[in-house]
Formats: structure tokens, C-alpha cells, sequence
């Protein structure tokens, strides 16, 4: 591949889809240190990338009315990449990275993409095996020839945003984005009193806009915060319990201990990679990633007891691995 062009990078969104791509982005950086690598992504998550080492610079995208999404189609053709890689798999992705008229864009196989008709506008539609989100990715840089393998998965510090304790403190994050993979608000409330007997605070993040949802719950130290002020409150928690939603892949990309609470979807697919956090999850559930309005009876059969026990067995477990764990 010519170093004139650069290598466009296709990943909107969300938060933990950004952070499972983080490996497969820098071995391609590594792998071709002459190409300028772009990344498209939604505007709401740039602050996940700012600053990234292997990026050397984010195009923007948004469609909130024609004529940002006639914008985000003139800052596309403006890179003139030689390479594309699709790594989300839905049409509109796999459309901006045949806009950008790139020499190659390559995508998952029909049989992978989350929307099959993405596959049609990729030149090089590559059948990946998994099962982890961050391994099929990682296979997908592998075949556009990137063989400097780099598991870092580089996260900025982050800042400071309203009030934390003193002392030690775990960090939870209730909400996700879809409802059956939440874990109940009263749950949390409970395990809160249990944590305090044992001299741990559980601070609850959430962005302000739902703050207010928790007011039923006066037993939750809440914290309100941007994205960026909620990877600084990861970095200072001793300890996370998650669902499967963004903050808990920040978490494990973080290597902090914890726990995470799986229902409908499958850990083996998304839940923490290479990960010392305990995963916790009925054994009769069935697999299923329909987005259901209400909370997954499965998640409800996971009690703060089983919670309270696996967060004490992690601690314990990695009190003397103070590591990044994505870079074993």
C-alpha cells in the first residue's frame, strides 16, 4: 500500500464497540507507521480517542439534519484513503467508507455483519471467527496485511468532574443501552448498605441528563459526570461492577477488578477481554441480543449476595496485579 493514502478507520459508535476496535486500530498503526490513520466517528464519542497515539486524526459525523450529514460527505472525500475498514458492519458505515472512494474497503462477511447488505459496498468482505468482538476485529486488520499485533488499547486520563470520596470506592454503572441488560436500581441500593458494612463506598455514575432516576434510591451516592469524567472516576475506582454496556469494556480496558453482570448477551462475545473481573450470569439463559423494553428476567436472578461475594473474590484476587491487562 502506497504511504500517500491514508487508511480511513470506519467506528461511530458506542462507547465499548470504540474501545473493542482500540487493539485492532494500533496494530494497524504499528503495521504501517508511514500511513496516516484516520478514524470516523460519531461526535459524542470523540472524547474517547483525543490524543490516541496511534490516531492521527478523527473526521467527525454526524447527521443531525442535511446539511451536517452533506458536511460529514465533503470531510469524507476529502481524505482520499487508499484503505477503508469498516468495522461496524451496518449500512450507513459501510456507505461513508464507500463515499470516501477509497482503492479498498474491507468489511466482515455477510455471514457477520450486524446488517448482511453492508457487505455488498466492501471490495474485500473478510469471514472472521471470534468469538470475542475484539479478537474479529483484530483478524480483520490482519487481513489488510497489519502484522504487528498490539493489544494496547490506549484510553485518555480523562477529568475530574463533581465529587468523589476520599477513601477507596467502587464505581457502578447502572444504565445501558438497552434495558434487559440492566441490573435493578433497588439492587444496587442493597448491595450499597452491604458494601459499606465492609468499609467500601458504591458510587453510582451516570450522565446528568438521568440523574434523576435515581432519586427514588436515597441510599445511592450518585455521581454525574461527562465521558470524560467518567473514565477519570474509573481510573480512581478500586473496583468495578458493570452490565454489558460501555463503562464496564472501559473498566476492563482499565484493568480494574469487579464484576460483570451478564443476562441476554453472550460474555464469550462481549463481556470483559482478558479480564480478571468475575463474570456473573444464570446458566440457564438463553442467548439473545433483541433490545426488549424491560429488564431480562435473568438479569433479576443475580442477587447482591453473589454480587457482594465475586467483587471481595476479584479484589483479593488481583491485589497484586497492578496492570493494564489488555497488554499482557
Amino acid at each position: 500500500m502506497s504511504a500517500a493514502h491514508p487508511i480511513l478507520v470506519i467506528r461511530l459508535g458506542a462507547m465499548g464497540d470504540i474501545i473493542h476496535a482500540l487493539p485492532a486500530v494500533a496494530t494497524l498503526k504499528r503495521s504501517f507507521p508511514r500511513r496516516k490513520v484516520v478514524w470516523l466517528v460519531a461526535g459524542r464519542w470523540v472524547p474517547l480517542l483525543e490524543g490516541n497515539p496511534y490516531i492521527d486524526e478523527l473526521a467527525v459525523f454526524e447527521r443531525k439534519g442535511l446539511g451536517s450529514l452533506r458536511d460529514s460527505w465533503r470531510r469524507l472525500r476529502a481524505i482520499r484513503p487508499g484503505l477503508a475498514i469498516d468495522f461496524q458492519g451496518l449500512v450507513q458505515s459501510a456507505l461513508a467508507g464507500w463515499i470516501a472512494g477509497p482503492e479498498a474497503l474491507m468489511g466482515f462477511d455477510r455471514s457477520i455483519a450486524r446488517e448482511p447488505l453492508a457487505s455488498h459496498f466492501y471490495t474485500h468482505r473478510i469471514p472472521v471467527a471470534g468469538p470475542h468482538r475484539v479478537e474479529r476485529n483484530m483478524q480483520l486488520v490482519r487481513a489488510a496485511g497489519a502484522d504487528e499485533v498490539c493489544w494496547d488499547c490506549w484510553l485518555p486520563e480523562g477529568k475530574a468532574e463533581g465529587s468523589l470520596p476520599a477513601r477507596d470506592f467502587v464505581l457502578a454503572s447502572p444504565f445501558a443501552g438497552w434495558n434487559s441488560k440492566q441490573w435493578p436500581l433497588e439492587l444496587y441500593e442493597a448491595l450499597a448498605e452491604r458494601l459499606l458494612a465492609e468499609g467500601l463506598e458504591l458510587v453510582v455514575n451516570v450522565p446528568a441528563e438521568r440523574a434523576r432516576e435515581l432519586v427514588p434510591f436515597p441510599g445511592l451516592r450518585v455521581h454525574s459526570s461527562s465521558l470524560a469524567g467518567l473514565i477519570h472516576a474509573t481510573r480512581r475506582a478500586v473496583a468495578v461492577i458493570g452490565v454489558d454496556s460501555g463503562p464496564l469494556h472501559l473498566a476492563a480496558a482499565l484493568g480494574k477488578p469487579g464484576v460483570a453482570l451478564f443476562g441476554p448477551t453472550d460474555p464469550a462475545q462481549t463481556g470483559p477481554f482478558h479480564s480478571r473481573m468475575a463474570v456473573l450470569r444464570s446458566p440457564e439463559v438463553e442467548t439473545s441480543y433483541r433490545r426488549e423494553s424491560g429488564i431480562h428476567a435473568s438479569m433479576r436472578e443475580i442477587s447482591v449476595e453473589d454480587v457482594a461475594a465475586a467483587l471481595r473474590s476479584s479484589l483479593i484476587r488481583c491485589s497484586s496485579h497492578n496492570v493494564e491487562l489488555w497488554r499482557d
